[in-house]
């Protein structure tokens, strides 16, 4: 499993899949996000602006990542 690091106490769904490289683009995130094909700890997601915070698993496409928070 992919682990994502955040240095905020949260980060959305749309950026999160960026940054773990699932998606090109913010345009891209809405679109697989809105048709219902990401999973954030095991349940279909259609926010995009969902908040995920340390902890929360997100699935897309076969490829799984955890969000973990940067230590100090």
């Amino acid at each position: 499993m992919q682990t994502i690091t955040i240095r905020d106490d949260f980060i959305k769904l749309g950026q999160a899949l960026k940054l773990a490289g699932l998606v090109d683009s913010g345009v891209d995130a809405k679109i697989v996000i809105l048709d219902g094909q990401v999973q954030v700890n095991g349940q279909e997601e259609t926010q995009r602006g969902k908040k995920l915070v340390p902890g929360d698993v997100v699935s897309f496409q076969g490829h799984t990542f955890q969000v973990k928070k940067r230590a100090l």
